[in-house]
């Protein structure tokens, strides 16, 4: 079988009809793409929209929520630091202790104050001051003046408490020793 000969026109019909098979080809092709795309829109827009609606009504109420947090926290940390703006001063802190004994009905026996000093606590600059007591009293007076310094000392607190309880044949009343620190702020 020898080469099939085509005419000129047989040529060119049989291109243009190649021709207008891939044209069609393309034009199907891009007609899905540009429904894709549409569809891809839509979706796009509906997804922000329901975004867009969740971040407002369901994050709102939780930043309030947060900020009113802040704004008690901050009220907290201003109270705070201003009842840790009372100065240290070892006399006052000592006429205090004998103020809160006397009201108590104990009698206090020894009382040593340390040198004021500066620490750092919860990120705070604060003056310090330790107060070391022995006092005597019956127990019920005992136990309600430790539980008045805590109270009495806006600022500070007893670290630790040692009750001595003499025998029943003693004539001898209770002791306690005391440790307690008492704070003051020393920012501005």
């Amino acid at each position: 079988m020898k080469g099939l000969k085509l005419t000129k026109t047989s040529w060119l019909i049989l291109s243009a009809g190649i021709f207008i098979v891939v044209l069609v080809g393309l034009g199907l092709t891009r007609s899905q793409q540009l429904e894709e795309q549409t569809k891809l829109e839509e979706e796009l827009t509906l997804s922000t929209m329901r975004v867009d609606k969740i971040q407002v009504t369901q994050l709102r109420p939780q930043l309030d929520e947060l900020q009113q947090r802040i704004s008690e926290s901050e009220s907290q940390l201003n109270e705070a630091r201003d009842r840790l703006r009372q100065t240290v001063v070892s006399v006052d802190v000592t006429d205090k202790l004998f103020v809160i004994a006397e009201y108590c009905g104990v009698e206090l026996q020894n009382v040593n104050t340390s040198m004021i000093s500066s620490r750092v606590i919860e990120g705070i600059d604060c003056y310090t001051t330790s107060i070391t007591a022995t006092f005597a009293g019956e127990l019920p007076d005992i136990i309600d003046f430790i539980i008045s310094l805590n109270d009495g000392y806006t600022t500070g607190y007893v670290q630790s408490t040692q009750i001595s309880i003499p025998d029943e044949s003693s004539d001898n009343e209770p002791t306690a020793d005391i440790q307690m620190v008492v704070y003051s702020y020393k920012g501005n």
